[in-house]
Parts: C-alpha cells; structure tokens; sequence
C-alpha cells in the first residue's frame, strides 16, 4: 500500500499516467525516498520511457542505502543504485549483480565564502566535516591527491567529523568546519549559499592518473534476472540514456520534477541542474583498464575494509550495454 501510495504520489506530481497493466517485463527499483535517482526514473515514467523500450519500471521507496540492498537481495526489488566499487566487492564475495553506468558525479571540498584557503594545504590545522566514515571514496581520493601534491598527511595534519550528510551540510553553513567534504547535491546547495568550491575529486582525480569518464555510480541488477531477461539490461540503458538527454536540453522536464528536488530556492534548484547535467556520463563502455586503476587506488587506501576480496575487477561486473 505505501509503494502503491508513492507511485500515485510521483505520477500526479508530474502529471504522468500510471502505468497499464500488460505484459511487459517488471523492473521494481528500490530507492531511497529522496534519492536524487528519483528524478530520473520519475523523468522516465512521466514520458513513457519504460513502456517505449518494452518493460514497465516500479519505484519502490526505502528510508536508507541498507534497507534497498536488502530488497535486491532478498527478492523484494530488481534494481538499486551503488557506486561500483561495492558492487563489485559483493560480485568478488559470490553475488550475481551485474552493474550499468549512471552518473559520474562525485564530491568535493568547499569551504566557507570568506575562507582564505586556496589549496588543501591550507586546510591542515583546521577541522574538516565529511560525510560518511572513514572509508568515504572522496575523503580517501582527496587524501591521496594532498600527500602526491603537497607530501600532506590530511588525516594526520586535520581533524575529522564524520558525520550524515545533512549534519555536514548544516554544521558547515554554521561556519564549524575549515572544510567540508559532502555528496554532490548536498555540495550543490552548499555552493548556491555562498560556500566556495577548494577542489573537487574529479580534478584530485585525474591529478591521480584516474580517468574523469569512469562513472562511479549505477543501477545494479542480479545477472540471474537480467538472463531471463533477453535485452532487459539494454532497455533499460536506453531509457536512462533517453531520460538524460531530455534533462540536459529541456527546462520543461527539469520544472516538472522540481517537487522531487528540495530546492529551497532558484540558486538551489539552478545549482542542482547544473551539477547533474555535469554528471551525466559519456555513452560508451567502462573502460576496463581505467576501472582497476581505480579499484587498485581504493584497496591502497581502503584495503580489503573497502573493497573485499575484489583485488581486481570481477569478470562480467559491467552489463554489456552500448
């Protein structure tokens, strides 16, 4: 009834018919309830995308990262979104999830408006907000970045709050942070209330030898469902791809899913376009090569606390889409 109730929710916010009952494949997606995700698969609803490419897609909401993986591997939904990395640890570990590109955005460091700070450098001594734990992929790129670049220790020379997303995002507007290191939209806001952007990862990245294409982030599916399946994985490719397109060049689909948004404010709602057009990844395959440079960069930092038994890219860990 709560899924059922969500869906009419998200239809009628953006006017979009429910879906008719027929023979199409079923993808049930589990996501979070104010997952970012969501604007795009309400964008693929809205226009039929699902429907055109020959399956019906169902967002089931979930109220953390945890609970959805839970779904997808007990049985409960077909689809979620992870960063590569850990889908590949659950790959090395014997699971059968398969993964397609999404979105290659990533985090960064800002501080505040008026900080004098023009490097990392300048952030030792101070006290540095991060979402996440300690094994949080951006907090580890951009340590790895500072020591290349300036010899700095950044976990050693910094202190560190670890924190929810939201709790860095409010403590750092307080001005209680020489830094703060947050998800891409919550940066995003962050950036349209005057904070100012040190480095991003992307840039550390490349900086690292890591290719700024390679996206991080995907829907993952159990190669099991996908196989019986026949074409499943490239629709919904498609329907990604087609939703994108429609948000990188038409202002009418980004208003139809401001509701979805947060966006206290134009700034906001502009910031949070932007960095998600910036996103968007190129239509190609994942590099292989360009993956386990960046898998082996993560167990040097992370070690098998992060990437399990995945010391190199698991065969068939990246769908065979196009």
């Amino acid at each position: 009834m709560k899924i059922f109730k969500y869906l009419v929710t998200i239809l009628s916010v953006l006017g979009a018919p429910a879906f008719a009952e027929g023979d199409l494949p079923v993808i049930r997606a589990a996501v979070l309830k104010i997952g970012t995700v969501n604007w795009e698969l309400a964008t693929i609803a809205q226009h039929g995308l699902d429907e055109k490419h020959g399956f019906t897609l169902e967002v089931q909401p979930y109220a953390d990262n945890a609970a959805t993986r839970i779904a997808v591997e007990g049985g409960q939904a077909d689809m979620a979104v992870a960063d590569w990395i850990w889908v590949a640890r659950q790959r090395a570990d014997g699971k059968d999830y398969v993964f397609l590109p999404y979105s290659r955005a990533v985090g960064g460091v800002v501080v505040p408006k008026d900080s004098p700070a023009t490097s990392l450098r300048d952030l030792a001594g101070g006290k540095i907000g991060i979402a996440g734990g300690p094994l949080d992929k951006s907090w580890l790129i951009l340590r790895a970045y500072a020591r290349q670049e300036y010899g700095l220790d950044l976990k050693a020379e910094t202190e560190q709050v670890f924190g929810a997303p939201p709790l860095i995002f409010k403590s750092a507007l307080g001005g209680e942070y020489a830094g703060a290191i947050n998800f891409w939209h919550f940066l995003a806001k962050m950036k349209s209330s005057g904070m100012r952007e040190l480095i991003s990862v992307e840039t550390a990245g490349q900086a690292l030898g890591l290719d700024p294409d390679m996206p991080l982030l995907g829907y993952y599916l159990k190669e099991s469902f996908l196989a019986d399946r026949h074409g499943l994985a490239q629709a919904l490719f498609e329907a990604s791809r087609e939703a994108k397109e429609l948000l990188r060049r038409s202002e009418d689909a980004w208003q139809a899913i401001r509701p979805l948004m947060n966006a206290r404010s134009d700034a906001q709602f502009a910031q949070l376009k932007a960095d998600w057009i910036a996103g968007i990844p190129e239509r190609m395959p994942v590099d292989s090569t360009a993956a386990n440079n960046f898998l082996a960069l993560m167990a040097d930092l992370g070690g098998e606390e992060l990437v399990g038994k995945a010391a190199t890219v698991p065969a068939g860990l990246f769908a065979n889409v196009r």
